[in-house]
This record gives C-alpha cells, sequence and structure tokens, in this order.
C-alpha cells in the first residue's frame, strides 16, 4: 500500500495515510453542508492508527453533535481555514478525512461495496444519490449506536 497525502490550501497542515479507507460516508447534514460549503461531505473514515499529520500543527474545534450529543473535533489549519480531519467521541479509534483534501482526492473507492449516503432527510434539493448505494434518512446508527434502517434505491434518486 502506498502512502496518500493530503493539505491544507495553504500547505501549512499536511498529513498521509497508510492504507485504504474503513468506508467511505456521503454525508448531507446540515452541518457536513455547513462544513463544506456544498451539498455533502466524502468522507474516508480511517483507523487512527493509519492516519498522521506530517507537517504543521492543526488547530482542533469542538463540536457537539446534534445527532448523538456526543463530541465531533475538527482539525483544521489555523492559517487558510481548511479543514482537514474529524474525530469523534462516539467513534473511538477512527478519523474521518474531508476527501477534497487529498493531493488526489479520486484515489480511493467509493462504491455501493464500501459507501454508505447518510442524512438523505436534510439533503439539498437537486442532489442525485446513485441507485445500489445504502442511504438513511439520518445517521446509519441511532444515538444509542443501534442500527437505523436502510434504503437502497433501484434507481438514481434526485432530492426534490
Amino acid at each position: 500500500m502506498t502512502d496518500h497525502s493530503g493539505s491544507c490550501i495553504c500547505g501549512n497542515i499536511k498529513y498521509k495515510v497508510g492504507n485504504n479507507p474503513q468506508r467511505v460516508t456521503f454525508c448531507h447534514c446540515k452541518f457536513c453542508q455547513r462544513a463544506t460549503g456544498g451539498a455533502y461531505l466524502v468522507e474516508p473514515l480511517f483507523n487512527s492508527t493509519d492516519f498522521s499529520f506530517t507537517s504543521g500543527t492543526a488547530k482542533t474545534y469542538t463540536h457537539v453533535s446534534l445527532g448523538s450529543g456526543q463530541n465531533v473535533y475538527i482539525h483544521f489549519c489555523d492559517n487558510c481555514g481548511t479543514k482537514v480531519a474529524m474525530t469523534f467521541d462516539r467513534f473511538d479509534g477512527i478519523t474521518g478525512v474531508f476527501g477534497g483534501t487529498f493531493d488526489d482526492p479520486n484515489w480511493f473507492d467509493r462504491s455501493a461495496e464500501n459507501a454508505k449516503h447518510i442524512y438523505l432527510g436534510v439533503a439539498q434539493k437537486g442532489t442525485i444519490i446513485p441507485a445500489g448505494y445504502t442511504t438513511y434518512i439520518e445517521h446509519a446508527q441511532d444515538g444509542a449506536g443501534n442500527p437505523c434502517k436502510a434504503t437502497v434505491f433501484d434507481l438514481p434518486l434526485t432530492i426534490k
């Protein structure tokens, strides 16, 4: 496995991952919309032992998740403001990366076999959800960690 690297916009914060993501989440929640300025976050999730900062010192903002009530830690550059990674009280040992910050954001697989779409209930109008992906109206787990009901669409779905 070749390491894959990424950085913030100004290059002060650099990181690498040394493995493929465990899974990829397309998150359509309001937090991720605000955090990215886009319709959703493409978030490959790694074992924290496979992720490391290689240059600079990221600042950390602590956010209380509206869904779980637990802390989410957003690691960002205090020079340019780019968010590069998240860690979670709820998912100990997992690091989520803001997928667009990779030097090559297309290196990791994001197929129906390893990815899911969450928070479709607040997804932006016009967003297209591909057929065959596991989807959830909210998160894949409730606040207690119980699995939520999933839906897989036979045809692409356009959010209205």
